[in-house]
């Protein structure tokens, strides 16, 4: 993770993030992701950087922090954070925890962490109430269903609208049906290169999740191929990767 603020990265996002985004609080959350794609020789030093950093900010106490933390089994570490405005995205949160742990400790944990990726980044992701299906109440972190299944579906700014709707009709689907399989869709904001939906399932592990999936298509039934079709129109490119949250690499400041 970076290890100070930059602030012509926040001038720009400031300038560029439009207000929409959060005039629909109702029905989308935004999120600042901050993603670390970690060399496989270097898995095991950056996690014990990552564990320290946890451990430091309980120590202490940090209030002006917290994320949920993720891992995709191509390396990637996902740092999620809920934002109401621009004035999130700031790397100040940091500076409590480094007077309180001294500025060469605090240096040399970030110093440990950085030689471990070959690159990182920040971005926003928009989590959208009305395309994910999710009866039971939204909630990032099902109980007991850490293990996740990330779709990302590409798409063209002039698709986007038509892709939307398509997403819509395999929700409508869902609900008729009564699944038992529940998904949240997030959309590509600021940060991203182009336009796509990531669609996260969550499960038990990868055994419940091909369980679940094959007793899903059943209960769909063969209609569903011309539900989904429709939206396989739009999409110019699919991604799938799994993954899982960390709870051990997730901080939540205390109450």
């Amino acid at each position: 993770m970076k290890t100070t603020a930059c602030k012509l990265f926040t001038a720009l996002i400031t300038l560029t993030l439009t207000c929409s985004v959060f005039a629909q609080e109702k029905t989308t959350q935004a999120f600042w992701v901050h993603e670390d794609q970690v060399k496989p020789s270097m898995l095991m030093e950056y996690e014990k950087a990552a564990k320290e950093l946890v451990d430091n900010c309980k120590k202490h106490d940090i209030k002006t922090l917290g994320w949920l933390a993720s891992q995709t089994d191509d390396f990637r570490y996902l740092f999620v954070s809920p934002i109401s405005s621009m004035a999130d995205i700031s790397y100040d949160g940091f500076k409590p925890l480094r007077e309180k742990m001294g500025a060469d400790a605090f240096d040399k944990m970030f110093s440990d962490m950085d030689k471990c990726y070959s690159s990182h980044g920040d971005y926003v992701l928009i989590l959208d109430h009305d395309l994910s299906y999710m009866p039971d109440g939204m909630t990032q972190t099902p109980e007991g269903q850490d293990y996740r299944r990330f779709f990302f579906l590409h798409t063209t700014p002039g698709d986007l609208n038509d892709l939307t709707a398509a997403i819509k009709d395999v929700k409508k689907m869902y609900e008729e049906k009564g699944s038992k399989s529940h998904y949240r869709i997030y959309r590509s904001g600021f940060g991203n290169v182009g336009n796509y939906f990531m669609v996260a399932v969550a499960s038990k592990d990868g055994i419940s999740y091909e369980t679940q999936g094959a007793a899903n298509d059943k209960l769909l039934g063969p209609e569903a191929q011309e539900v989904f079709g429709k939206a396989m129109k739009y999409v110019t490119k699919m991604e799938e990767v799994s993954g899982r949250i960390r709870p051990d690499l997730t901080y939540s400041p205390s109450e």
